[in-house]
């Protein structure tokens, strides 16, 4: 068992936690939780390293998920849990897991554009959404959190696994997008959201929490479209915009089908 907070694993998992570039430099991250360990198995990702409390593996159903991830868990204090894990209240089990990022599918139907995005919490709720939603993809223009930040992999709930991330310049994302029509969501665009035909090749572009959609955003959108709102409200977090809007594309795909 682990019992000192200065032993090199523990100190490995705190850079991962708080060093972007050095993250990139070991292409890992930090997950935490038993969801998460789940979602490794069904998707036969094994990591690189799992601590747990003893507390955690003492429960059957815990140490057989171990087992399918074809990995030792290294047993440690929870005193040395409350060090390495980046939450309030640590959820028993942690793991390091390898970035293994999906490739954007050729000739996709429906993408997520994030533009400026600086809150973690938001990219992390937005990639959640856009993989409920069955988005093809995320791609991450300038600006954008890094997604592999720890708060933003919470927030995703697994979505880092499920879902193509693709951080990518403007002269990209315009390659990217070729032959989609691109919409910018902006408070007071002249089309409605819910009047935009999604069911075809889409991608939709979201600016950031303060300075809204960059200049370039702007030249890269066909058009931009609105999310209509009373009680002279100006404006909707960005995450929650997000989730209106992609799931507007899903109902009317829906109905299509249906037909």
């Amino acid at each position: 068992m682990i019992t000192s907070t200065t032993n090199p694993k523990i100190k490995y998992i705190r850079r991962l936690l708080n060093d972007r570039r050095f993250r990139e430099r070991e292409r890992a991250y930090v997950v935490e939780g038993r969801r998460w360990l789940a979602e490794l198995a069904r998707l036969a990702t094994p990591p690189q390293l799992v601590l747990a409390v003893e507390s955690w593996l003492a429960e059957e159903e815990n140490r057989r998920l171990v087992e399918e991830l074809n990995i030792s868990a290294q047993p440690v204090s929870e005193a040395v849990m409350n060090q390495a894990s980046d939450t309030e209240t640590p959820a028993g089990v942690l793991a390091v897991v390898p970035m293994i990022p999906r490739p954007l599918p050729a000739g996709p139907a429906l993408l997520l554009i994030l533009d400026r995005i600086a809150n973690p919490g938001n990219l992390g709720t937005m990639l959640r959404t856009a993989a409920a939603a069955g988005a093809d993809g995320v791609i991450l223009g300038p600006g954008c959190v890094d997604a592999y930040n720890p708060k933003v992999v919470r927030g995703g709930m697994g979505a880092h696994l499920r879902l193509p991330l693709h951080p990518a310049g403007w002269p990209e994302i315009a390659e990217l997008t070729a032959g989609m029509a691109v919409w910018l969501a902006a408070a007071g665009g002249p089309l409605a959201y819910y009047d935009v035909d999604w069911r075809q090749p889409s991608a939709l572009i979201i600016g950031g929490e303060a300075a809204g959609a960059s200049a370039p955003a702007y030249q890269l959108a066909g058009s931009t479209v609105s999310i209509p709102m009373q009680a002279e409200t100006e404006s909707l977090n960005a995450a929650v915009a997000a989730g209106i809007i992609l799931f507007e594309a899903v109902r009317q795909r829906t109905e299509m089908g249906r037909r």
